[in-house]
């Protein structure tokens, strides 16, 4: 990242942004690893105590339950980046621009859109497997198909 995009994160955001890079590296991993190992090494020298066994229950679950929080913040903003990247696909493209807002849609609608878009590719499918079409040949094509049938009887 530029410096200039750097002096416009919180301290939280630069710290978050940091973790969340870092916890994923690989010399992190093999830290993490050999902390387990030392841990289990010193099993003996503490004869397996209660307190040896909270020591590493402790501060797994402290480590683990503040990641989730980071991790959820990470695929939230991570979300949110790839949505608008797609958004400005759509707009740029000559595709329709209905679905802008899609992920505002209660889980619902979302399933009452994905049964419309379903049936239309069944309706394109039954023109052609190898075009790409959009919503409106789809629904050309259906009306089309519809004129057709209504003239045959």
């Amino acid at each position: 990242m530029d410096t200039e995009s750097d002096d416009k994160l919180s301290g939280f955001e630069k710290v978050s942004n940091t973790i969340t890079t870092y916890s994923g590296s690989s010399p992190v991993f093999i830290i993490a690893v050999g902390l387990i190992v030392f841990w289990g090494i010193t099993g003996p020298i503490f004869h397996y105590s209660n307190t040896w066994l909270l020591i590493v229950n402790t501060g797994t679950s402290i480590i683990t339950f503040l990641m989730v929080f980071l991790i959820q913040k990470s695929q939230n903003k991570e979300s949110i980046a790839v949505q608008l990247k797609l958004n400005e696909l759509i707009a740029a493209s000559s595709a329709s621009n209905r679905l802008l807002n899609i992920q505002d849609l209660s889980e619902e609608e979302l399933k009452k859109l994905y049964e419309h878009y379903k049936t239309l590719v069944e309706l394109t499918h039954a023109e052609s497997n190898t075009e790409s079409h959009s919503v409106e040949d789809a629904i050309e094509a259906a009306e089309e198909m519809i004129r057709e049938d209504l003239e045959e009887e």
